[in-house]
Formats: structure tokens, sequence, C-alpha cells
């Protein structure tokens, strides 16, 4: 078992990516903090994975206390951190013109800000076990798209805290990650496209460009590819940013001939 005896805190776990984490770490052998807003969710999937493997803390990140408050709470559940996973983030959608202070700190307090406080609070707790911290970011942190301004800057924005951490952090051998997440098929990201408008089925009728591989990408995989990121296996590398996406974000221009066939 790759994460056997680890102890690992996942922001925004009761659903999607974070809850398909939570149950790969744990057929790892991980004993796993699971961490969201809604209280019947989590207890619902501590219960599934078991309390000798699983615990759950309630709390919104947008709340200054909230992280140095999580943290404390973590280290009270199994006595050690190993692996930080800061996954939690708000994805409301507005263009700039409907994008106003609060709105815009909101989304920045969640993404950016908690992360940061999450990771200073557990410092020295990382410290002890020579632990690591996965960012959960995304590939639109490089430019992103137009009804996702603060988001994407949100994300923009982590990548710079994991690379700055990660050399500032090396000499205490604490490494911090980072993968940037692609189009995803999660619960959520489902019902979103049924609110703007799409069938059902939208799913199975994608065009080749934004699926090349025929199908989108699912929580599960995400899940799976963290987990090398969280185990000893990737141990010293740091700084590093993974893009987790089925086409390359750099300089891309989709296949036009697949496209008119």
């Amino acid at each position: 078992m790759r994460l056997q005896n680890q102890v690992i805190l996942i922001t925004g776990s009761t659903t999607g990516i974070g809850a398909a984490m939570a149950r790969r770490f744990v057929t790892e052998g991980a004993r796993v903090i699971l961490h969201g807003r809604d209280t019947t969710r989590g207890e619902a999937l501590r219960e599934e994975l078991g309390a000798e493997k699983a615990a759950f803390i309630a709390g919104d990140l947008a709340d200054e206390h909230h992280p140095a408050e999580l943290a404390a709470a973590a280290l009270e559940c199994f006595g050690i951190i190993d692996a930080l996973v800061n996954n939690a983030a708000l994805t409301t959608r507005a263009h700039i013109a409907d994008t106003d202070t609060a709105f815009f700190d909101r989304v920045v307090a969640v993404n950016l800000r908690a992360p940061f406080m999450l990771i200073r609070a557990l410092l020295p707790a990382l410290k002890k076990t020579q632990g690591c911290v996965l960012n959960i970011g995304s590939v639109l942190a490089h430019c992103g798209q137009s009804n996702l301004v603060a988001y994407s800057i949100s994300k923009g924005g982590l990548m710079t805290l994991t690379r700055n951490l990660a050399d500032t952090l090396g000499p205490d051998r604490v490494r911090v990650n980072q993968m940037n997440v692609g189009w995803t098929l999660t619960d959520n990201e489902y019902q979103t496209k049924l609110g703007d408008g799409l069938p059902p089925d939208w799913p199975e009728k994608l065009p080749p460009y934004a699926a090349p591989s025929g199908s989108l990408l699912m929580p599960e995989d995400i899940a799976e590819a963290a987990l090398y990121w969280v185990s000893p296996a990737s141990r010293p590398i740091s700084g590093s940013v993974f893009e987790a996406e089925q086409y390359p974000m750099i300089g891309r221009i989709p296949n036009q001939e697949h496209q008119a066939a």
C-alpha cells in the first residue's frame, strides 16, 4: 500500500474530486480528514470510509479564522499530518462587469488565501513528518475564460504560491506541488451545464477538440494522479506544476482535421 499509515487532510472533500481522492487514498492505507461545508455529506462519507480511517471537520474557508481552526482540529483527529491537499475552491462564474469587490474577495479568500493560511498553520506538523502539500489548481490558471476571471486569477496565484513555498520549504524537507486539473465530469459540473441549457446527455455529445479521448476526465482519474504526488514515491520532487488535461495547454491549436471529420 502506497500510503500506509499516512494521515492526509483534504479540503473540499465531501463531493467530486475531493471525495474521489479520499476514497482512493484510504484504499492505499491512508487515514483521511474530510472537510467541507455540508455536514450531512461529510458525515455520510466518513461513515462509508469507516471511523477508524476517516474523520470529518465542517467549516467555511471564506472565514479568515477557519484555516487556523481547521489545522488545530485536524491535528487532534489522528495526532499527525503527513500531507495537505488544498482542493476546496469556489467556481462561481461572473464576467468582469459582474465581479464586484465582495465577489472577488470571497473567491480569492477560499481559493488562494485559505491554502496559504492552512500551510502556514500546519507547517510545524509537516516539518515533523517531512510531509507534503498538493495544491489542486486548474488549467484556467494560464489564462482562463471570460466568465471565470476571478477564479482564474486565484488559480494563477496558487501556482506562484506553490513554486515560492517549494523553494522556501525545501531545506525543511516539506514538498509543495500543484496539479492543474482540466475539464472533469463532477456532479457539480454536470448540473452546471444543465443549468446552461445543455441536454441531459451532453457529456456524450462533446466535440472532439474538447475531449480528444472521447470523454471527459472523471474525478477518479484525478484521484489516481494525485496519489503519486501525496505518496513517498514523488519524493524529493517539489515545485512542480502538473497539467492533468487531455491536451497541451501552452500554444495549443485544436486539430482542425479532426474537427472537420
